[in-house]
């Protein structure tokens, strides 16, 4: 980041160069206001908040439990990590919030979870509450059009945030690094 603020600082005038130069530069490398306060349901009926019960960093993703687009990658990826960082002794609660809670029930969710991303936990709740969660975490969410079974399919974020155990926001993950580099990033957060 500072490379970048000196390469622009060269672009400009001498008297505005020596201003940017001398802009402080924030705490840190990626400011943002993702996260804050939440409570819905997991898919064994039990109220998840932002707080993990356990203080483990938390991966969250919004996304359907049963998808045949990106949640079949970012879903099973979460899973992976989750197990690889597990045998590093730093372990972490993936998380899936819906973006559909029509489709992803409480019994619904766990099951298709458990089949293609085992150790996943699956929230759901209100449209209003997942709403709310998905404003939290600037996810949006949009109809695209109605499947031959009569059920809405939305395009929805793809990113996976990386939470503190309290449910701050520590980094987010993009979809096209290895699940390497993603446990890599991870394990560096929970070293810190």
């Amino acid at each position: 980041m500072r490379l970048a603020v000196l390469l622009t600082a060269l672009a400009l005038p001498a008297g505005a160069q020596q201003a940017t130069l001398q802009t402080a530069l924030p705490d840190t490398a990626f400011p943002t206001d993702f996260g804050g306060a939440y409570a819905l349901t997991d898919h064994h009926g039990r109220t998840r908040t932002q707080a993990d019960p356990d203080g483990n960093l938390q991966l969250i993703f919004f996304g359907y439990a049963s998808c045949e687009a990106i949640c079949t990658v970012a879903l099973p990826i979460m899973s992976e990590m989750g197990e690889a960082l597990a045998k590093q002794g730093i372990p972490v609660t993936p998380l899936v919030v819906t973006v559909d809670p029509e489709r992803d029930t409480v019994d619904t969710m766990g099951p298709a979870l458990a089949e293609f991303a085992p150790g996943l936990t699956g929230l759901t709740g209100s449209e209003a509450d997942l709403a709310a969660m998905r404003d939290l975490f600037h996810v949006e969410r949009q109809a695209l059009f109605v499947d031959p079974a009569g059920s809405t399919v939305y395009a929805h974020g793809s990113h996976i945030f990386v939470m503190d155990g309290e449910g701050g926001f520590l980094t987010l993950l993009p979809p096209i690094l290895s699940t390497e580099r993603m446990v890599e990033i991870v394990a560096g957060y929970a070293a810190g």
